[in-house]
């Protein structure tokens, strides 16, 4: 009978966990194959995706050029680099956009969180302890 009860308890705890957690379970695999009726929800997904601009004059027509970052300049001097870093422009529009800040401010961010990350605090100076600054 302890079997039984133990069994049941045992489903009944799966059950409820996969409930629980069924955005994190079921969607990985939706995305991995294609999901039902997969080209609707690509669709879906494709109407909030919006490319990044990739070339230095779209990048200065999205607002990511200022006095002290000068894009324009790039391209009146005619750059033949394809333009900014896409992930790192992409973080840069996140920021602006969240925060609501101008280009300057949303670079200012982004390295700031850069250093944090590295162990570094926004003057330049390590956080580490046992660094040596001076001699």
């Amino acid at each position: 009978m302890f079997f039984w009860l133990s069994v049941f308890a045992l489903s009944t705890l799966l059950v409820m966990l996969t409930f629980r957690y069924r955005a994190a379970l079921f969607n990985p695999v939706r995305t991995l194959f294609g999901g039902v009726g997969g080209s609707s929800s690509r669709a879906a997904l494709a109407a909030h995706y919006q490319p990044v601009a990739t070339t230095f004059t779209e990048q200065a027509d999205a607002g990511l050029t200022s006095s002290t970052f000068d894009i324009e300049a790039n391209v009146r001097e005619g750059d033949s680099r394809i333009g900014l870093d896409e992930r790192g422009t992409q973080e840069v529009l996140d920021i602006m956009r969240r925060e609501r800040v101008n280009f300057d401010q949303a670079r200012l961010i982004r390295q700031n969180r850069i250093l944090a990350a590295h162990g570094i605090d926004p003057s330049g100076m390590p956080l580490d302890a046992k660094a040596v600054t001076r001699l």
